[in-house]
């Protein structure tokens, strides 16, 4: 599902860019959500039809509490995956919350590894933010991996944290801050 002219992008690795959402990307995030249905349950989502990624990027494309990423193959502009900051808090707290899924056709690839990356150093340089925060449910093993790998470190333990899947979830709390050569 490659764009004829993929948007331009606010950061770039060799093998992903990171641009934000648009309306126009619904067609194929849905198709990708679709697709990666066993690869999301029971960790994740995302908006699977028309109507609910318009209600989707539309909160992150109008709130300015919350910024959407979209992870693009830089060969064709295809979606490889996302990653959203929520709850950003301006002030003496600048920070954000982290939430990121990679589409089924991209995982295990490094790809969202490098997108997750694009997207810390983007938050921690234009974005002025001093801390990133994810909550990962403790039996999402490639989560806590994607975390571990990008630099964020554990920080503790929330019981019934978020309630994900028709329960309340218990939550890791892994975090990283802006520093030097970030």
């Amino acid at each position: 599902m490659p764009h004829d002219t993929p948007p331009r992008h606010l950061a770039e690795g060799p093998r992903v860019g990171i641009r934000h959402f648009t309306l126009d990307d619904g067609a194929e995030f849905t198709a990708r959500t679709r697709e990666s249905k066993d690869l999301h349950h029971p960790w994740l989502f995302p908006p699977d039809t028309a109507e609910a990624y318009a209600r989707y990027a539309g909160r992150l494309i109008e709130d300015p509490a919350k910024a959407g990423f979209l992870v693009c193959d830089v060969r064709d502009g295809s979606l490889a995956g996302f990653v959203n900051i929520n709850n950003i808090v301006a002030g003496g707290f600048l920070s954000g919350a982290l939430g990121y899924g990679a589409f089924a056709h991209a995982a295990g690839r490094g790809l969202m590894r490098e997108g997750l990356g694009l997207v810390v150093r983007y938050a921690f340089g234009p974005m002025r933010l001093h801390r990133l925060e994810i909550n990962v449910q403790p039996g999402n093993a490639a989560s806590i991996a994607l975390a571990r790998a990008c630099g964020f470190r554990l920080e503790g333990f929330s019981p019934k944290m978020l309630y994900v899947d028709g329960a309340w979830r218990d939550h890791q709390r892994w975090a990283i801050t802006a520093g030097p050569g970030v």
